[in-house]
């Protein structure tokens, strides 16, 4: 069965990483979802991708340097924009949720979360708060920096993690690297960067070699999502889990 993960929630239909679009996700059939972790000034952890709050509040602030309190007071449902250029839910009580409020609110459900910095800070207050809540083991890390997930395995996380842009591109290059140091791993990768495309049979062979699961992100039409369930992909990740969702379980993924 192919895995489908709303990235950032139902983000197509709702402010994105708050927990209505999380919720509306899972509403429309998502498997598990997807979200961004941040370190605040006062050591909470708060669902975002952006580094500041400037996209999706107005607020130029960058998350590092407020309070959670400050960051949860920003309107999160002014960054929604619709197809004719209006805010629908701007004023409408949407805010940034803190981790503490993502486990606790969603028991149960698998998230994704990528760890946007390569603090070492971030790593350790994301083991205690995962920890706390027992979520570890349906908690997938991911992150862009390899010094993150290096940290966070060595710490002893038991959970899935991803591969770092710097493992994947090892991993397609030199696989033998890998297997010497491989921990539980998923490869979540895009389609093509470039002229390189990463979405085809001998690119999957080699990562299922590897004992990999494979996610392609971020898949928004239903007719690629049909062709990734037919090519055999363990996970697919959309902003879109109203189209989405219909279209892998069609296909028989």
């Amino acid at each position: 069965m192919t895995t489908v993960f709303a990235h950032r929630g139902a983000a197509a239909e709702r402010p994105e990483n708050t927990l209505p679009s999380f919720q509306r996700a899972l509403e429309l059939g998502a498997d598990a979802l997807e979200t961004d972790v941040h370190l605040t000034a006062d050591g909470e952890i708060v669902a975002a991708h952006d580094v500041d709050g400037m996209r999706m509040t107005g607020v130029s602030r960058t998350l590092r340097s407020a309070a959670l309190a400050e960051i949860q007071s920003w309107d999160a449902g002014y960054g929604f924009v619709d197809a004719h250029g209006g805010r629908p839910f701007q004023g409408q009580g949407y805010r940034m949720p803190s981790l503490h409020e993502l486990l606790t609110e969603l028991p149960a459900v698998p998230i994704n979360m990528d760890l946007k910095t390569e603090e070492p800070a971030l790593v350790e207050r994301f083991l205690a708060i995962v920890r706390e809540h027992a979520a570890e083991e349906r908690v997938i890390a991911a992150s862009f920096f390899r010094s993150t997930l290096v940290h966070l395995r060595r710490r002893g996380w038991r959970g899935e993690s991803s591969l770092s842009r710097a493992e994947f591109l090892h991993s397609w290059l030199l696989p033998n690297w890998l297997q010497q140091t491989r921990s539980k791993t998923r490869a979540q990768i895009p389609t093509h960067a470039g002229p390189l495309k990463f979405a085809t049979p001998r690119t999957l062979e080699k990562l299922r070699r590897l004992g990999l699961h494979v996610d392609y992100w971020t898949i928004n039409d239903p007719d690629e999502a049909r062709r990734l369930v037919a090519l055999g992909v363990d996970g697919i990740m959309t902003d879109d889990p109203a189209q989405i969702v219909p279209a892998v379980r069609s296909a028989g993924g």
